[in-house]
């Protein structure tokens, strides 16, 4: 199955520094969820996102998805896009090196 990087991006990169709003604490949330059910689901290899809280903080995760045409719902069907919250950008990612073990939360 094809892999694919996944790229967001804070459309008010503010929420970061200044708080979220009620509204986007909720659609994180509800972000935050979908992931966690791809992740169950098979099709969610890793997700994260940058430490920094300006207008240059991203998250990215890494799918697999059947096509781009799996890819593009993946991503349509992502709260926080559809939603606004984020914008968003994919593209097909081919995993050249991988060791798990070296991926463990400190």
């Amino acid at each position: 199955m094809p892999t694919y990087i996944y790229r967001i991006q804070p459309v008010r990169p503010a929420m970061l520094s200044e708080g979220l709003t009620t509204a986007e604490s909720r659609i994180t949330g509800e972000h935050f969820e979908y992931l966690q059910q791809l992740m169950q689901e098979g099709v969610l290899i890793l997700a994260g996102r940058s430490l920094t809280s300006d207008y240059s903080a991203f998250g990215i995760a890494i799918f697999k998805a059947r096509d781009d045409e799996h890819m593009r719902e993946i991503t349509e069907r992502d709260p926080g896009v559809a939603q606004k919250l984020f914008r968003a950008e994919w593209y097909p990612f081919r995993i050249a090196l991988h060791a798990p073990e070296n991926g463990e939360n400190e």
